[in-house]
């Protein structure tokens, strides 16, 4: 069998940072303070993020933004990510069509999420802090961050939504095995975790709740920040390193994407792989297509409302402007647990509202599906949440087939699946099942949007 991988050089580990808003016609409208209903300034955001990470957050201007060289220096460690054509994955669809993945599971956590774990843990110890918080679906942002808090000698705290805390114990153990504390959320520990179990004491958690306590813990504690590991402006500019790496690989291979796929949870490794060849459609016209894919249990592109909203379920941060599902939305407890997000960050909100990129949802079964496939023709088992892009990749190779027709896909494989085996035996002995968003229960949790604003 065929095989082949594209590294670059050291040299050419990117040296900058992509910031797309800076390119885009249509800016994406300010994040809001919840009182007053006013922009935000970057000042605002200082008690809660590094000050370096709140004037990135807040960049239009600056095209290009430096990557520290303390940053790149760990990147080394595991960047370059391969780019691999799934030459098994095309013959066994027997499709025309050329799939490419760049592979960010060879990171030291095996995820791409280390990438702004390590840029994120550098800026608050640059300004002296000393303890950080955040939260974790599946256990991936966990683990990187966990990892790049080891490595600048800052204590963590990470609020792990409690069905993913249960259904995979050895991120868990990843984090602790680095040094951090680990609280299952919703907890006792915080107002807004006593607030949620005292209303539903069996409520198995979200990514919205788990903010709202790691937030809320970050305003409490002396010299401590909060970080975060997708949905904000400058998590998607940290993680460009992997679209730019890819772009360079793609010209090695002599090959043009017609299509990048990333699956979309709050929008990490989608915007990472995506905004970089974006910038050749925004600047030059180029024609290409940008597909997000997201659970249909939670399907905030494809179904969501785009509104002002918090980014947590207790209302502790700024208003977004997001396609959401409601920030008290709660999901079903499917294996993507990175995935299970009730809103999109406002970069991808504002680029589907102009319709410059696609969204489509996919069942959980159709995605685990794929995964098998993947595995038995790429020897690599990937995460639930990249699954998601694979089957998107499929659908794509799919129709190439039927029309008869080339077609150049690039994906992105955020993650391998090693720690998600049991989600893999539940769908092997049959017991997954789908979960699909009823429009009673989407009504039900956008009818509160209009009480914000």
């Amino acid at each position: 069998m065929k095989t082949k991988k594209f590294l670059l050089e050291e040299k050419e580990i990117p040296t900058a940072w992509y910031n797309i808003v800076a390119d885009m016609k249509n800016k994406p409208l300010p994040p809001l303070n919840p009182q007053t209903k006013q922009p935000l300034k970057p000042e605002d955001l200082y008690p809660i993020f590094a000050k370096e990470l709140s004037h990135q957050e807040l960049n239009e201007t600056d095209k290009w933004i430096e990557i520290p060289e303390e940053v790149r220096e760990l990147y080394k460690n595991y960047r370059s990510t391969p780019l691999v054509r799934a030459y098994g994955l095309e013959k066994a669809l027997d499709t025309p069509a050329h799939i490419y993945f760049k592979n960010e599971s060879v990171s030291p956590i095996g995820s791409h999420k280390l990438n702004s774990a390590i840029a994120q843990a550098y800026y608050c110890k640059k300004e002296g802090i000393t303890n950080i918080t955040t939260e974790t679906g599946a256990g991936q942002w966990g683990a990187a961050l966990s990892y790049a808090a080891r490595a600048f000698d800052l204590e963590l705290a990470v609020y792990m939504v409690k069905i993913s805390y249960h259904q995979k114990p050895y991120r868990r153990s990843i984090m602790q095995t680095f040094g951090a504390q680990v609280i299952a959320s919703p907890s006792m520990s915080t107002k807004a975790g006593r607030k949620i179990l005292t209303e539903n004491p069996n409520y198995q958690g979200s990514l919205g709740t788990a903010i709202s306590e790691a937030v809320e813990l970050a305003l409490q504690t002396p010299n401590c920040k909060y970080t975060l590991g997708s949905v904000l402006n400058h998590v998607m500019l940290h993680q460009t390193v992997i679209g730019l790496e890819a772009e360079k690989q793609m010209e090695m291979a002599g090959e043009y994407p017609d299509v990048v796929i990333g699956c979309f949870g709050g929008g990490s490794n989608f915007s990472g792989i995506s905004f970089p060849f974006l910038r050749h459609k925004l600047t030059e016209g180029k024609e290409i297509r940008i597909v997000a894919a997201e659970p249909a249990s939670c399907p905030k592109l494809t179904r969501g409302q785009f509104q002002y909203d918090f980014g947590d379920e207790a209302g502790y941060t700024p208003l977004l402007p997001m396609f959401t599902l409601g920030h008290n939305f709660a999901p079903a407890h499917i294996h993507a647990g990175g995935l299970r997000y009730h809103g999109a960050g406002s970069i991808v909100s504002q680029i589907m509202k102009d319709g410059l990129m696609e969204a489509v949802d996919i069942k959980q079964l159709e995605t685990f599906e794929a995964a098998n496939l993947f595995a038995r023709t790429e020897g690599i088992i990937p995460a639930p949440e990249s699954s998601h892009a694979i089957a998107a990749a499929i659908q794509e190779a799919k129709q190439a087939k039927e029309e008869g027709k080339p077609r150049t896909i690039l994906f992105n494989l955020s993650g391998h699946g090693l720690i998600d085996m049991a989600a893999y035996d539940q769908f092997i002995s049959g017991d997954l099942t789908n979960h699909e968003l009823s429009d009673e229960e989407l009504n039900k949790s956008l009818s509160v949007l209009e009480q914000i604003i």
